[in-house]
């Protein structure tokens, strides 16, 4: 008899339950149409991504089938909500990490890590598939919470930009500087750092700036930080005859700092466009300091001394 294979995982009791036999259930599996998620818990074939980073989420809804009581939380949350990784691995290639709270019913995987901790409901959300995970300001902060000052805003400051997004109809560019929104995020962010007890997090959320647009900006804005430079304003806007544009960096003595990696020129004419936008700044009597994602991600150092210099310190 046919029978609808399951889009999301489910367990074998609620297969049974709706009157598929465990010889039907055996069958599926042979043909290769239903696969194992872990045990006893399957998912359509046809279901299953390509995508290494979908691969992994699916495993967590998986995981919340046969642990009812649990969320999504920490490298699986980050996932959800395309949160980067502060170094140059993926959050795919950890386990998968639910939080059960205390006390809560647990059937434990080989490949999940079990987290306990009772969870507020505001630091609770539904992923898109409708699945309890962790908010963006729980999920960053669970994450930051013992790393060092440039990786953690990797963290934060991303989970700034969500809050941001999730607050207006539509975001500008322009929303994420406004204060209101700024400081909405950081209460989320400073809330979530006290139900962990993580004080260390607080001076660091005092730091975060949605503005910033990469990683590799979080990264820069956080070794500068350490390294006692003056603060500079990460995409600022800056009018001129040829159109307004928004340096990665930008100090008060009109020295702008860009911070370059691969994805920045995707598009073939666009080391040209930025060429010409440099020169056009450089006529306004702006300097320039230019530094690779990498090399803040492999040599902070060299990156942090190129800029003191450039700034005379």
């Amino acid at each position: 008899m046919p029978w609808p294979l399951p889009p999301q995982p489910v367990s074998r009791a609620t297969l049974l339950a709706m009157g598929v036999t465990e010889a039907m259930i055996r069958s599926r599996l042979r043909s290769g149409e239903l696969i194992t998620m872990r045990d006893g818990v399957y998912l359509s074939a046809a279901s299953w991504p390509a995508d290494a980073g979908e691969q992994h989420v699916i495993r967590g809804h998986a995981e919340l089938v046969v642990n009812p009581d649990a969320v999504l939380s920490h490298q699986t949350a980050a996932l959800v909500w395309s949160l980067p990784a502060p170094g140059f691995g993926g959050w795919h290639d950890l386990p998968v990490c639910v939080t059960l709270p205390p006390g809560g019913h647990r059937s434990r995987a080989r490949a999940s890590v079990h987290r306990v901790a009772a969870l507020p409901l505001t630091q609770v959300q539904r992923d898109p598939s409708g699945y309890p995970v962790t908010s963006p300001a729980r999920t960053a902060v669970d994450l930051a919470a013992r790393l060092t000052l440039p990786e953690a805003l990797v963290l934060l400051d991303a989970a700034a930009r969500l809050i941001c997004q999730g607050l207006v109809p539509t975001i500008r560019r322009r929303d994420y500087a406004n204060r209101r929104l700024v400081e909405a995020a950081a209460t989320l962010l400073t809330e979530a750092a006290a139900t962990i007890h993580c004080a260390r997090i607080r001076p660091m959320v005092a730091l975060v700036d949605p503005s910033r647009e990469s990683a590799a900006e979080s990264l820069s804005a956080g070794h500068f930080e350490l390294a006692g430079l003056p603060r500079p304003r990460f995409q600022a806007e800056v009018r001129t005859h040829r159109g307004t544009f928004f340096p990665d960096a930008l100090w008060e003595d009109k020295l702008i700092g860009e911070c370059d990696g691969a994805v920045k020129y995707a598009d073939p004419s666009g080391y040209v466009l930025e060429k010409e936008r440099e020169q056009v700044l450089r006529d306004l009597g702006y300097r320039f300091v230019r530094w690779q994602a990498k090399e803040i991600m492999t040599d902070p150092a060299v990156v942090v001394d190129r800029v003191a210099r450039a700034l005379g310190c």
